[in-house]
């Protein structure tokens, strides 16, 4: 019988992420081939592990028709030239469908199933808008399950501000500000860079190349975000500046135990700790990664006060200050986000886990001061999402945690 072993990330690559629709530029970019590309260059990256020694393939997208169907973790693995031997599925989590690729992957790792795995998502929005095709049961509305508009994430977005009045326009505005910021900070130093795989594009001016993601706007001020309208609501809070864009992306990372590490001699980028997923209102969504984050310290011994550094999504700003908030963080705590998120680079649902991943994974090797970090998220249908990761690099000496 196998033993248990402890769970690495050991790499993890994305494309540039790109704004959805026609004029986006992956427009005419089918939603496999950018898995496809990622993939290829996460296996370029690590040529020390074999291919025919990965043992599945998970790739997560939350619209799964067209070419973002078909069992996406075997299609992609026969396009990205691993052998034939190699197996793969897919995986649906909605927002947390690449943290739960890495999660589920990581527990046939931990259990002894697997040695090597490569998690990961896609989704373009472009092409496949969420939702697109679905025929939600009758039953939720007839037996008022959920509330109708549980489904339009903004809405449930302007909820949690109805719920937490302290959590103002004008906060969720200057968080917004700050990730376009922080973003266009990490990229002028040369931080997000070394992560992206680039793809090449197709228009009708001809061939170009992807290189960095397309939405940022690090000219954001507080005087236009407070102009913006607010499409959920009249007179609401949220808008297109405190909240995600619509996104194309995808994203994955290679995961390994412990024999694995030694057998290849590889150098892991972060040790999971623990996770866990939890379940709350639909139509107040975004709370979802509290209860999920205090799970996950739970089953860790850790408490938040243990968390060196934090990578949460921003699908809206008022998400991500309701955690911080409930756990008594300031809204400017620069373990938070320290290269700005998805209000600035987008949320490609399905893919941005990972995407929180590698920032955290970076951001441990220039902390070494840094022991544990947290990757949260919350997901439709009312989840939330959180996994606790080790720094390799963390030295016992004193500084934050």
């Amino acid at each position: 019988m196998a033993e248990r072993t402890d769970v690495y990330f050991v790499d993890g690559v994305r494309t540039p992420f790109g704004r959805a629709g026609e004029k986006g530029m992956y427009w005419n970019t089918r939603a496999d081939d950018l898995v496809v590309k990622a993939m290829i260059g996460l296996l370029e990256r690590n040529p020390d592990v074999p291919k025919d020694r990965v043992d599945d393939v998970a790739i997560a997208a939350t619209t799964q028709v067209g070419d973002q169907g078909l069992t996406l973790g075997r299609t992609a693995a026969l396009l990205a030239g691993l052998p034939r031997s190699v197996p793969g599925f897919a995986i649906d989590r909605m927002c947390a469908g690449a943290m739960t690729s890495v999660t589920t992957l990581g527990s046939g790792i931990a259990f002894g199933a697997y040695d090597v795995a490569i998690a990961g998502g896609v989704e373009h929005m472009g092409r496949h808008p969420m939702g697109f095709n679905a025929d939600p049961n009758p039953r939720f509305l007839a037996e008022k399950l959920v509330s109708g508009d549980a489904l339009d994430m903004g809405k449930t977005a302007e909820r949690i501000h109805d719920r937490f009045p302290h959590l103002t326009k004008e906060r969720s505005d200057r968080f917004g500000m700050l990730s376009q910021q922080k973003i266009a900070a990490a990229y002028a130093a040369g931080k997000i860079q070394p992560d992206l795989v680039p793809v090449a594009l197709r228009s009708e001016q001809g061939w170009g190349l992807a290189t960095q993601d397309e939405g940022m706007r690090p000219e954001t001020t507080m005087e236009g975000l407070a102009t913006l309208r607010t499409p959920f609501r009249p007179h609401g809070r949220v808008t297109a500046g405190n909240a995600s864009p619509l996104t194309d992306g995808a994203t994955v990372s290679l995961l390994a135990g412990s024999d694995a590490v030694k057998e290849f001699g590889l150098r892991p980028k972060m040790r999971m700790v623990s996770f866990a997923f939890a379940g709350v209102e639909p139509e107040i969504m975004g709370i979802g990664p509290v209860p999920s984050t205090e799970k996950a310290l739970r089953k860790a011994g850790l408490t938040i006060d243990d968390i060196g550094l934090f990578e949460l999504n921003e699908a809206f700003a008022v998400q991500v200050l309701s955690l911080l908030d409930h756990f008594g963080i300031d809204d400017d705590d620069p373990r938070v986000n320290p290269w700005g998120g998805a209000i600035a680079v987008g949320h490609p649902l399905a893919a941005s886990g990972v995407r929180l991943m590698i920032q955290l994974a970076a951001q441990f090797e220039e902390h070494p001061e840094v022991r544990y970090g947290l990757t949260a998220m919350c997901v439709g249908l009312g989840q939330g999402g959180s996994v606790i990761w080790e720094n390799p690099h963390f030295t016992g000496k004193k500084g934050r945690k």
